[in-house]
């Protein structure tokens, strides 16, 4: 039996291995329309990073378990294998690949949301989070907070028997590319941020009374955004795509008094 790990086992190190073949052909296909160096979050027993050598590209890959990094270390000598904390590591390469882990899904993700530098990521997470983020069935507070900065996109669905050991939940292909031009200045950020975080909390059902408890603006200023947003007064913030967030912003959010 492998030794355990000074971190845990499997389950302390959320280790679920991504051995589903269809994924993988699916997650290289999406890398190979990118370009530029590459870090895998959470290499495992290899199964992306074999393959991500193969193509030739510089590749950092980061694992927690040492054990693991050592056998990857010997298979694969030409990768810079890093044992490192993927909630520490520097998102700092052109693209961001991985098999998330669940456990650590949304601090992952909202780590990964505010890098700075790289341009596409390719990730496994739950099935669920993975459309919630796409906006498949409706927006979560977190995409819609990001939405003016990166687009989201769903390519598939991995069966939880696709991993060993298998988990409780199927997983899902999330690709996050940042925008080339932002909706948004990134200067206001913290600010859309709260003003978008305000919405989804705000009492009220309809995105006309959230925005006029949230900001205080009179009707027909509200009703005049919304026209130029083309939303409907019934309308609820999840169903808010990004280019509709950002006109909101401009004509609602930015005078709002948020703290």
């Amino acid at each position: 039996m492998r030794n355990r790990s000074v971190h845990g086992g499997r389950h302390e190190l959320g280790q679920n291995f991504l051995t589903h073949r269809p994924t993988i052909a699916t997650i290289l296909d999406l890398v190979d329309a990118t370009d530029g160096p590459i870090l895998e979050i959470g290499a495992g027993a290899g199964a992306l990073t074999v393959p991500l050598a193969a193509t030739g590209r510089p590749v950092r890959a980061v694992e927690l378990d040492e054990h693991r990094v050592g056998a990857l270390r010997r298979r694969l000598p030409g990768v810079d294998v890093a044992r490192a904390d993927a909630l520490i590591e520097p998102f700092d390469r052109a693209v961001i690949v991985g098999n998330l882990p669940f456990h650590l899904t949304t601090p992952l993700l909202r780590r990964l949301l505010r890098a700075p530098t790289w341009r596409h990521a390719v990730v496994i997470t739950q099935w669920e989070v993975a459309r919630k983020r796409a906006g498949v069935g409706g927006s979560t507070m977190l995409t819609a907070q990001a939405a003016p900065w990166f687009e989201f996109s769903v390519h598939g669905r991995v069966p939880a028997a696709g991993f060993s050991p298998r988990p409780g939940v199927d997983g899902g292909i999330l690709a996050i590319q940042r925008r080339r031009r932002a909706l948004i200045d990134e200067r206001e950020r913290r600010r859309y941020e709260r003003f978008v975080a305000s919405a989804f909390t705000a009492r009220g059902r309809g995105v006309a009374r959230v925005l006029r408890n949230v900001s205080g603006a009179p009707a027909p200023t509200i009703d005049r955004a919304l026209r130029s947003a083309s939303v409907g007064r019934d309308a609820l913030p999840r169903d808010l795509n990004a280019q509709q967030w950002a006109v909101l912003w401009r004509e609602v959010g930015e005078v709002a008094h948020l703290r």
